[in-house]
């Protein structure tokens, strides 16, 4: 057979589909609920990380999409390292963002996958001692075991 075309890769199929709806996303009005499923249908794209880390720190980004993004990087983070900083550290800006208490709240649960940052662990630590918000506080706590159990698997990553 003389196909011109070469075959379509796992990672090439993952880039399109994260490309087209990221596409998707950017078009959408900012307060559109799409928003919110569009990152759940990226969610494990490896391809999309990069975007996922800019909605999070983004506080003009949809609230829920943030959360949801936030969400997604807790479960998936980036196995690049320097990518894995940058997802820390937009985790970090959500997290210090004073009028945005359920993103910070998902922020601050999101954070033990990135804990060894130190700028990481000693925000998530007084977060977890000392916010204002229970809810927060609970979350920074949550991660903080969470960390501590990755870490004691081998699962925390670099």
């Amino acid at each position: 057979m003389n196909d011109t075309n070469p075959p379509t890769t796992a990672a090439a199929a993952a880039a399109e589909a994260a490309e087209r709806l990221i596409a998707e996303y950017r078009a959408l009005p900012p307060g559109s609920d799409r928003k919110r499923e569009i990152i759940t249908e990226l969610d494990a794209n490896a391809q999309a990380l990069p975007f996922l880390v800019s909605v999070v720190a983004d506080a003009e980004e949809y609230d829920l999409a943030r959360v949801e993004s936030a969400t997604v990087l807790r479960v998936w983070p980036p196995d690049d390292p320097d990518l894995r900083r940058r997802a820390g550290r937009a985790l970090l800006t959500a997290l210090r963002e004073p009028e945005e208490d359920l993103v910070r709240q998902y922020a601050a649960m999101s954070l033990a996958p990135y804990t060894s940052d130190p700028l990481v662990a000693m925000a998530l630590d007084s977060t977890a001692r000392a916010d204002q918000d229970p809810l927060v506080r609970d979350s920074a706590r949550f991660s903080i075991k969470e960390a501590h159990r990755l870490q004691e698997t081998g699962a925390g990553g670099p």
